[in-house]
């Protein structure tokens, strides 16, 4: 009876899910735009709300619910002070690329982020490395999110680990390739309601079970002092690594292809300024309210081995089953609407970015391939999810790690091409071809070989060697062709 308990909110989630997958195949059966722009883009019609969970729901992920909140739990008050530098993602992405980035691909017909990056820059290579750079490291961010919401579902229910991870996949597979786009924003505004709901219950259940805030703080205190200092033990959280933390999940985030793509997606100039601000307040009570909840845990449970599973297991320990169930179609919402977002993007850069550019041209534009033209999109879909799927099943360790991994790597190749590409116009094709380049074998050699550079992430210096090279490179070449800069600016 508890299981079942514990498992309806879930299937409730679930039956909600798979009606908007319908829903939104039926939208796209009639629309009237080409099947590309539905399929990939939603028609471009978000408004304020759903632009703001959405981009809320993308960002946040199985690090944010899972990893993350671990990592608080043996480092302290530190880390949660630390996840505080993501509440101005929303603005960042939004203020940053929004109004110019909505009205230039308009302007240009642009799908994807590499659409843009390939109209503005007029080269192959640059479009080439642009999809293989989304497609490895999209893979990796999946894998995180697949492993994640399956260790959830295992911890809390009982059922093993490739159960969950069968049930959170099929589940995923089957309404990204159904409803393409506009199914992964409608879903991603019900799943950012069902993480607000899932945060408030899990914080709550905390400081219920621990006999309120001064009773947890002094169970601490006796545990660790140190749990309670900004630095947490053994200086984990040094003022370098918070600085280079803030590039890394704060400001370069513009650079994520799957938010970015959500600034091509909206209604109008008021959709955009509505989600700014809904989407702060909402990324700013996750972050606080999770993590806090996974460094409240230590005075509920001191004892607990391993970091991903701090949250499920204290979540069976404090809340009810029916509460435990809310709280455990939480972090699957998170981790449902991160691998969407990030399975139509890897997607879009197969069928849109490489086979419709330089495969077959004139797909797009003759109405008896379109039936073609969705069976390839559906199933390169189907296939990428999948791949992922396949791969998780033998997990590695700690997700919070692999996540940042792919959110470094796709930030060092599109951060400079996408900013510079819009707001500088002497930014020409080897400067955006030397930055995807240089930033992306920095990136990777730091990461292997280094570890953190002066305390600082290695996403710091990498980014500062890829801005360099970019401006370097296009002041030493020719200024990019004047229609280039016509169809951005005029």
């Amino acid at each position: 009876m508890a299981r079942f308990e514990l498992l309806l909110p879930m299937i409730l989630y679930l039956a909600v899910v798979y009606g908007l997958a319908v829903y939104s195949s039926r939208v796209m059966t009639k629309s009237k735009v080409g099947f590309v722009e539905e399929y990939f883009l939603g028609n471009r019609a978000m408004g304020g709300f759903v632009l703001a969970m959405t981009l809320v729901a993308t960002y946040t992920s199985a690090s944010s619910f899972v990893g993350g909140p671990g990592v608080a739990y043996n480092v302290g008050l530190g880390w949660v002070l630390l996840a505080m530098v993501q509440v101005p993602v929303a603005y960042f992405t939004l203020g940053v690329l929004g109004k110019k980035f909505a009205i230039v691909a308009r302007k240009i017909k642009a799908v994807t982020v590499t659409d843009f990056l390939r109209a503005r820059y007029e080269s192959p290579a640059v479009v080439i490395i642009a999809s293989v750079g989304v497609i490895i490291f999209l893979v990796a961010a999946m894998v995180a999110q697949f492993i994640g919401g399956a260790r959830v579902f295992e911890a809390v229910t009982g059922f093993p680990y490739e159960i969950g991870l069968i049930v959170f996949a099929v589940t995923v597979i089957i309404y990204t390739t159904v409803g393409g786009f506009r199914a992964v924003v409608l879903t991603d505004a019900v799943q950012g309601v069902v993480m607000t709901l899932g945060t408030a219950a899990i914080l709550w259940g905390i400081i219920h079970f621990g006999g309120g805030m001064s009773s947890i703080v002094e169970q601490i205190k006796a545990v660790d002092p140190a749990l309670l200092t900004p630095f947490g033990p053994n200086n984990a959280v040094a003022k370098p690594f918070v600085l280079s933390f803030w590039i890394l999940v704060g400001f370069a985030t513009v650079g994520l292809p799957y938010t970015a793509v959500r600034c091509m997606g909206y209604r109008d100039s008021r959709s955009m300024h509505q989600a700014i601000v809904i989407g702060t307040f909402v990324v700013g009570f996750l972050m606080l309210g999770m993590h806090l909840s996974g460094a409240l845990s230590r005075a509920i449970d001191p004892n607990i081995k391993g970091a991903d599973i701090v949250i499920p297991t204290i979540t069976i320990k404090v809340l009810p089953p029916f509460l435990a169930g809310i709280f455990l179609a939480g972090p699957l919402a998170a981790i449902m609407s991160t691998i969407d977002s990030q399975l139509i993007l890897a997607s879009s850069a197969i069928v849109k970015d490489i086979y419709l550019n330089y495969v077959n041209p004139g797909a797009i534009d003759n109405p008896k391939r379109e039936r073609g033209l969705k069976r390839l999109s559906f199933l390169t879909t189907a296939i990428m999810g999948i791949i992922v799927f396949a791969i998780s099943f033998k997990p590695p360790s700690i997700i919070v790690w692999i996540n940042l991994f792919a959110l470094g790597g796709l930030e060092s190749v599109f951060l400079w091409p996408i900013i510079l590409g819009l707001y500088w116009k002497r930014a020409n094709a080897p400067g955006a071809l030397a930055s995807m380049v240089v930033g992306l074998v920095s990136f990777l050699l730091l990461s292997n070989y280094v570890g953190r550079l002066w305390g600082m992430h290695v996403i710091v210096p990498s980014l500062l060697i890829a801005l360099v090279a970019f401006v370097v490179v296009a002041n030493l070449t020719p200024p990019p062709p004047q229609e280039a800069i016509r169809r951005i600016w005029e």
